[in-house]
């Protein structure tokens, strides 16, 4: 007989890990679990689905912006207001691999568990190997396209071509001259989008935007686009969700996936709620977790009236996960933007202070969530698994 459970490590396992002396950096083998997951719930599930990396520490932070754009790529535009004005080297194209590693990673899982023999250990897993721009860009019609936008009250801080794609880092005065400039460059701006643009500029952000350089995106082979890499300074510690709802049709989901030194993260200004978990269910939910979890995850956000932000997995990665769903993340960490870690390549070195995950998700609109999301790290350190 088997017994299947939508699992998290309590925080009395979780001691006990630390106590025996198992240290992440190895082979992550769980040893104080006698089972498997069968069934994981990834992004994929979800149409509509941002995922978003964001590893934030002091007044730094590192946001890395998936999208899963389907589409002609010409017609491609990003388009984030942020903190501060960004310099070229603080610009990276990422590697969607990782951000594929990362939701497999800390994904809501479904767990069997063995009733006859408590002490079970599954066969070891076979041991996986692991590896470890230009400067300023002469856009065409460089010079008429700046004249444009000083007519309109906005200045091109600077314009740089990052792999395959073409930036622009914008300032403006007034909301109505920067959409308006934006839409006559062919940037798809939805209409009546000026009042959260302006309340944007009130706070004196930038903007950073970006197209597909479609010589570039063919020298690379085409294919999908790479995600985009941003670090900046700044002691916000937000995202900026608010102009993607103004004509969107129905609701959206975002994963935010949070790096941070100490403990894990929550929402300030709305509702954080955690996964239900710890759950038995009947063995047939094996077969059909994918829509089992999409109907879970609904029921949670229409309890919460779609005002509530939802944990699903939040865990020090010092600490052995229990079980795993997915290779060690650990030695893709400084890719992602996790700038602390120590300058050893053999991350089996590492003492410690790797530091923590959250993993946040929302489903969202223009009516339920009517402010861009601001979070903040907290000193709770225990772990946390749906």
């Amino acid at each position: 007989m088997t017994k299947h459970k939508v699992d998290v490590a309590a925080a009395g396992r979780a001691i006990a890990v630390v106590a025996l002396g198992f240290v992440a950096f190895g082979s992550m083998e769980a040893k104080a679990f006698c089972g498997f997951y069968v069934a994981k719930a990834d992004a994929k599930l979800f149409n509509k689905a941002s995922q978003v990396v964001l590893v934030h520490d002091g007044d730094r932070s590192v946001l890395t912006m998936a999208n899963d754009y389907q589409g002609k790529v010409k017609d491609f535009a990003m388009v984030v207001p942020v903190p501060t004005a960004i310099e070229r080297e603080q610009i990276h194209v990422g590697d969607m691999k990782l951000v594929d590693h990362l939701d497999a990673y800390t994904v809501p899982r479904l767990v069997e568990y063995f009733d006859p023999d408590p002490c079970y250990r599954p066969p070891p897993r076979p041991s996986v190997a692991y590896g470890a721009g230009r400067g300023m860009a002469s856009l065409q019609s460089a010079a008429p396209m700046a004249e444009r936008a000083k007519a309109l009250g906005v200045t091109i801080e600077a314009t740089y071509t990052v792999g395959e794609y073409d930036i622009l880092i914008l300032s403006a005065k007034q909301s109505d001259g920067l959409v308006t400039w934006l839409k006559e460059e062919g940037y798809k701006i939805p209409n009546g989008a000026e009042p959260v643009v302006d309340s944007y500029l009130k706070q004196k952000m930038h903007w950073f935007v970006a197209k597909v350089n479609l010589a570039e995106h063919d020298k690379l082979g085409g294919g999908k686009l790479r995600p985009i890499q941003v670090a900046y300074e700044s002691p916000k510690f937000m995202l900026p969700i608010r102009l993607g709802t103004v004509n969107a049709q129905g609701t959206q989901d975002i994963l935010v996936y949070l790096f941070t030194r100490n403990g894990r993260v929550e929402v300030t200004n709305y509702k954080t709620v955690k996964l239900p978990t710890d759950m038995n269910v009947p063995e047939y939910t094996q077969s059909v977790f994918g829509d089992f979890y999409k109907a879970l995850f609904s029921r949670v956000v229409d309890k919460n009236d779609m005002r509530a932000v939802v944990t699903e997995y939040a865990w020090n990665l010092a600490v052995s996960c229990d079980p795993c769903s997915a290779d060690p993340i650990v030695p893709e960490l400084k890719s992602l933007g996790v700038w602390w870690l120590p300058n050893i390549e053999d991350y089996h070195a590492w003492a410690g202070g790797v530091g923590y995950v959250t993993r946040l998700h929302a489903r969202y609109d223009r009516d339920h969530f009517p402010e861009d999301l601001v979070f903040q790290e907290t000193q709770d350190k225990s772990n946390f698994q749906g």
